[in-house]
């Protein structure tokens, strides 16, 4: 087994000093016990507390799969896939998922890596095509699994299950602690670890309520807005349609803001989140999909437009401020005529806004889109490199840098933009000319 100095090394590459009191204990649980429930809100940090001893386990001379990650959603996979990149072990990791190139995952797929992490739709299409071997697979692990019954991945996760053989480590992870284990999992008599907090630990987060006078409650929320200096927030509504006339409404008054929801195509969800965590937009407007398992900053601010329908949504809605140390405010606003919910205190304190009107100011940052990315042989360091010598770029003017497989996307300070598009207008990154403009915001379907 490998010994305490790789782990070191780990933590100093995840840029961490020590391991959590929840992640130390995941980690001994995991490596003695074959059947474990992790129970762990979001943004504690259960990805490494499960990953850790997955790497501890791996055997250097095993060829195949060792390891399958089963998690509900692509964006949770490749937050995962981030983290095993960054902790820096030699062992190969590759992420599967619906609206991924499936030619591209089975080239991936024939040099098997050590941890493979997918969504079950995937995966189960991969062992039906019998893309990679599952006999040498001894670990699985179920991310947020609460989340992958909520969205009925039954029958894919019982096939998936059925097809491992040498499976003898379990890791189910949840964020809510009452959940049903099914039968299938496998999963017998669990060592559970349950680290959510009660309620009267989260002292963190301080909750007001915005009273709206009008029924259509969009006033409220851009006074509302107009009232957080200029601070991003992340705002939860109901509806698709909802999040996008939201946005439009807030778009046409001055703000910088856009949505996201599980309607949009992947292209334009990333693109969305991209600029929200970029700092190129202020304002997410977001159905419920963006409660959990998003890489986004942490915010100081949640709005509930809508409140959902159930607390455990409420709460992971919430769970986007005050993590960890950090404060923050949830903010719900309320009509007269909305049915009073049993889980909200209708006694809170609540604020006026209605005299606020000046708008936020318009962030910092604008997007750059780039036409080339991993595949096309372009990297970080190229793009710095080219921006700060062609671009003329200084140390600030850069912000955070996404490169994808084909495009790429720069963050540089809003002043500095024409210039930098006009000083590498005939300029060439790496002997080739790429596409580089202004990345366009988020467009609805029907005007393109």
């Amino acid at each position: 087994m490998n010994n305490n100095h790789h782990s070191n090394n780990i933590l100093l590459n995840l840029g961490i000093e020590s391991l959590n009191e929840m992640q130390e204990t995941a980690q001994d649980t995991i490596l003695n016990d074959n059947n474990v429930l992790l129970l762990s809100p979001t943004g504690s940090g259960k990805t490494l507390a499960f990953l850790l001893p997955v790497f501890e386990m791996l055997q250097e001379d095993t060829s195949g799969v060792q390891c399958l990650i089963l998690v509900p959603s692509r964006e949770l996979g490749l937050q995962i896939e981030q983290v095993w990149k960054k902790m820096g072990t030699n062992y190969k990791v590759n992420v599967c998922y619906g609206g991924h190139a499936i030619d591209t995952e089975i080239r991936n797929l024939s040099n098997p890596p050590a941890v493979l992490i997918g969504t079950p739709g995937r995966i189960a299409d991969h062992i039906d095509r019998e893309t990679f071997k599952t006999d040498t697979i001894e670990m699985l692990i179920l991310d947020e699994f609460d989340k992958s019954l909520q969205l009925g991945f039954h029958e894919q996760m019982s096939f998936i299950i059925g097809r491992l053989p040498k499976v003898n480590k379990r890791v189910l992870v949840s964020a809510t602690s009452d959940v049903e284990i099914p039968k299938y999992t496998r999963v017998v008599n669990p060592t559970i670890l349950d680290f959510i907090p009660t309620e009267e630990e989260k002292t963190n987060l301080s909750m007001q309520m915005v009273i709206s006078k009008e029924k259509d409650k969009i006033g409220s929320l851009f006074n509302l807005i107009c009232s957080l200096k200029s601070e991003s927030a992340i705002i939860f509504c109901n509806h698709r349609d909802a999040a996008e006339r939201i946005s439009d409404v807030l778009t046409e008054k001055g703000i910088y803001a856009t949505y996201y929801h599980g309607g949009m195509d992947q292209d334009e969800r990333e693109r969305a989140l991209i600029q929200f965590r970029n700092g190129s937009i202020s304002y997410l407007i977001t159905t419920d999909l963006a409660a959990r398992g998003l890489d986004i900053p942490e915010m100081k601010h949640v709005i509930h437009y809508h409140l959902p329908f159930k607390e455990d949504e409420f709460t992971h809605r919430n769970g986007r401020t005050a993590r960890m140390m950090a404060s923050g405010t949830a903010y719900i606003i309320i009509h007269e005529s909305e049915k009073k919910l049993d889980y909200i205190d209708y006694g809170m304190k609540t604020l006026s806004v209605e005299h606020s009107t000046s708008l936020p100011k318009a962030p910092a940052f604008q997007t750059i889109y780039i036409s080339g990315g991993k595949k096309t042989k372009l990297n970080k360091i190229d793009i710095v490199g080219f921006f700060s010598q062609k671009g003329k770029l200084e140390k600030g003017d850069l912000g955070l840098i996404e490169v994808k497989d084909f495009i790429s996307f720069a963050a540089v300070k809003s002043k500095k933009v024409k210039d930098l598009l006009h000083n590498i207008r005939d300029e060439k990154m790496k002997g080739k000319k790429f596409k580089i403009e202004i990345a366009r915001k988020v467009i609805k379907k029907e005007e393109e």
